[in-house]
């Protein structure tokens, strides 16, 4: 009796830490994007992708996600990927969108690197050059083949996450690596409930997105129990938790990103040192 209670404390635990993380770090009436509805949220663009036209010649694949809005936030993410090929100037984007009727998979719904309704996005997958031209006829392709095109739940799926996995499970090459907190992502039918993770570099078994398992190299372990996950990576140590998504060092693509950002403001100071007048 006493193992039964202490199992069901620290389940509660493990349930609620996460969530209390979350509110600890944006705490409710303290977010500025709580004044914000449907109707006047920010949708410009967060300068997260690159200048499409300052670079033409190179092909960019990007997978981004942000809080979803109002509640919601605290609890899961809306993901979506834009790419280019090499001398094209604007990027394509595409993310499952459940409001209206019809085909749910949208194509340019919104700015590529916009604010999803006042949230700033991260990135989770760049890849440019040669490697990103090779992967885009192939996510073109998975895009195709996404088998719920006019289906949608919020939860447990399948809904924008459960897109997005989709097509890294159909691309291995993306190395997507989605956040614990992206609610979907693991979502399969119950006719076929085995198969490869999200990261198509692992494993993974789950029943309709609420009960389940997946190891993979991008993933590492991750338990799924009614539609939250739980897991640790060991390719960039991290815990992976409901709500905040993940604890400890950061992903690849973060990393990437960063490096992006150092790179971009050291061309423009050096571009500013040129143009300055000589005393």
């Amino acid at each position: 009796m006493r193992k039964g209670k202490t199992l069901f404390l620290g389940l509660l635990a493990v349930l609620v830490l996460p969530f209390g993380i979350s509110l600890a770090e944006d705490p409710p009436g303290e977010k500025a994007k709580e004044r914000y509805t449907w109707r006047n949220a920010p949708r410009h663009s967060s300068g997260v992708a690159p200048d499409a036209e300052a670079n033409r010649d190179q092909a960019i694949v990007m997978v981004m996600a942000a809080d979803t809005f109002g509640w919601r936030s605290y609890f899961a993410v809306h993901p979506w990927i834009i790419y280019k090929r090499a001398g094209e100037t604007r990027y394509t984007r595409y993310d499952v969108v459940g409001w209206g009727s019809g085909n749910v998979v949208r194509q340019n719904y919104a700015i590529p690197d916009g604010l999803w309704y006042g949230s700033e996005p991260e990135l989770i997958v760049d890849h440019r050059g040669a490697v990103a031209e090779k992967l885009i006829p192939e996510i073109e392709e998975a895009i195709k083949s996404y088998p719920f095109p006019r289906e949608y739940r919020s939860y447990p799926g399948p809904n924008s996450n459960t897109f997005i996995a989709h097509i890294g499970r159909e691309v291995p090459g993306l190395n997507l690596d989605m956040p614990a907190n992206a609610i979907g992502k693991d979502y399969r039918p119950i006719t076929n409930p085995v198969g490869l993770s999200s990261s198509g570099q692992g494993v993974q078994a789950n029943l309709l997105g609420v009960l389940g398992m997946s190891l993979g190299l991008e993933e590492g372990i991750e338990l799924n129990l009614l539609g939250l996950n739980f897991g640790i990576d060991f390719n960039r140590p991290a815990l992976r938790l409901p709500s905040i998504g993940r604890l400890g060092m950061d992903s690849v693509a973060q990393v990437k990103a960063e490096q992006s950002k150092s790179d971009g403001a050291a061309k423009a100071e050096s571009a500013e040192g040129t143009l300055e007048p000589s005393s």
